[in-house]
């Protein structure tokens, strides 16, 4: 804790002296693992990301409904382009989140085996494929989540798709934890973890409630990823989400981004929360459709105390750190030893 605050008091102080920001002074510096400061810091990770929050519609045999749903991505797409984003990050269900009622063979009040040939593919493939060109056209790197088809007869994979500032699928996240819903009517689940990198900085992806698995954050962690993209529905009544965002982000000491439906934005804000667990930015909680763009930053005030002492000091200690400091002691092994 000392070093940490002498190494904060010498980057204030400079920036008090040089009439820098903290983060402008923070890039002459860089603490060692002992604490002592080297005066040049090595060029910091850092990109521009902005998250949306769009409504979403349920009916995919609506073919109005769905282009609607495109129209709204890619305007949300240039106001990122027009913030300066790099990459832009969309919600589950953005172009479509096909209700378990509607696609029921069962339904419409009975929830049963899904019936995808109900799916307009052909519009649902045609939003998509505008959405990629835009990415190219805007050099923005575009994460949307979509339905995913697979041969016949499996189910499809609800999915992430990752495309590239050149319009091209570069990969694709597939959700694994599925609610019982969709595991048993629904979709096939994903089978591995999905990262990728833009300009340096790497990212991590996830689907739907796996919001409520810290164990794939924790996977991400080891992944060595510097931000999650959290992709969700919204799940009716869930007030906790702001909280196990944060936490999420705190106990993993990086970045993560909650895409959430605009009708969702009371209970469920969209947003970008640091590694220290602080919200950087949030979509307007009115139900609008729109986009929070902020700087990741590694060298930020918000990022540098979590990314340089937190997140390696935990990996240390899982690492068999304490192994050695143990000892044999019978008033240890005994538990009913007394005072």
């Amino acid at each position: 804790m000392t070093a940490r605050r002498n190494f904060k008091h010498q980057v204030r102080a400079r920036a008090a002296k040089t009439g820098e920001s903290y983060t402008s002074a923070l890039r002459h510096f860089r603490p060692t693992p002992s604490g002592d400061v080297m005066s040049e810091a090595r060029n910091p990770k850092s990109v521009r990301l902005a998250v949306a929050q769009t409504p979403v519609r349920e009916d995919p045999r609506d073919v109005e409904a769905l282009r609607e749903s495109g129209r709204e991505v890619r305007a949300l797409m240039r106001e990122a382009s027009t913030q300066g984003a790099r990459i832009v990050h969309f919600p589950e269900g953005a172009i479509c989140f096909p209700s378990k009622f509607v696609m029921s063979v069962d339904g419409p009040d009975t929830v049963g085996p899904a019936d995808w040939d109900r799916c307009q593919w052909p519009v649902l493939q045609s939003e998509l494929a505008a959405i990629a060109e835009l990415a190219r056209e805007l050099r923005l790197w575009t994460v949307i989540p979509s339905v995913h088809r697979l041969t016949g007869p499996n189910r499809p994979h609800n999915s992430l798709y990752v495309i590239s500032d050149r319009g091209e699928v570069v990969t694709r996240y597939d959700e694994r934890l599925l609610s019982k819903t969709k595991v048993s009517y629904m979709y096939s689940p994903g089978v591995s973890p999905v990262t990728f990198e833009v300009d340096g900085v790497r990212f991590g992806c996830l689907l739907g409630m796996e919001i409520h698995y810290p164990e794939l954050f924790a996977e991400y962690e080891k992944l060595d990823v510097d931000c999650v993209l959290l992709s969700t529905s919204g799940t009716p009544g869930n007030t906790t989400a702001r909280a196990q965002v944060q936490g999420h982000a705190a106990f993993n000491s990086y970045w993560v981004s909650l895409s959430g439906p605009a009708q969702d934005s009371v209970t469920a804000p969209t947003g970008i929360v640091a590694p220290n667990g602080d919200w950087l930015a949030r979509c307007p909680a009115d139900g609008s459709p729109s986009v929070a763009v902020v700087n990741l930053d590694d060298s930020s005030e918000a990022a540098t105390s979590a990314l340089t002492y937190a997140r390696p000091w935990r990996r240390e200690s899982r690492s068999g750190l304490y192994t050695e400091h143990q000892v044999s002691d019978p008033r240890s092994e005994d538990r009913t030893a007394a005072f």
